[in-house]
């Protein structure tokens, strides 16, 4: 599945790095702490989280994350904004909290 298709499914704003919707999506990864997210994620996962700085980013590119879910509203510091666009990594934002967003994206990726 794509990354815009799950935007769209789970009504998530796309803030930055738009020109990665079409990266593929094979998992997920939920955690806020960073070495934890770049010692287990897997190369396609979206991660979830409430980090907003631009090491989130610097991850991401290292592990070949798909893209990157801010939960409860957060947004992108400028210099992980910046560098999401350059890396092509989406950065999508929503409301939930990260056990909603979890559910919802296990639920989507195992057709449930």
């Amino acid at each position: 599945m794509k990354v815009k298709e799950i935007a769209e499914k789970l009504n998530l704003t796309v803030i930055c790095g738009g020109n990665g919707l079409d990266n593929e999506v094979n998992g997920g990864y939920s955690s806020d702490l960073l070495s934890d997210v770049m010692g287990s994620a897997q190369a396609g996962n979206i991660w979830i989280t409430l980090q907003t700085h631009k090491n989130v980013m610097a991850i991401a590119s290292l592990k070949d994350l798909a893209a990157v879910i801010l939960v409860k509203g957060f947004l992108p510091d400028a210099d992980m904004e910046a560098q999401s666009n350059e890396e092509n990594i989406p950065v999508l934002g929503t409301n939930d909290e990260t056990f909603e967003v979890n559910g919802k994206l296990f639920n989507l990726l195992n057709g449930k």
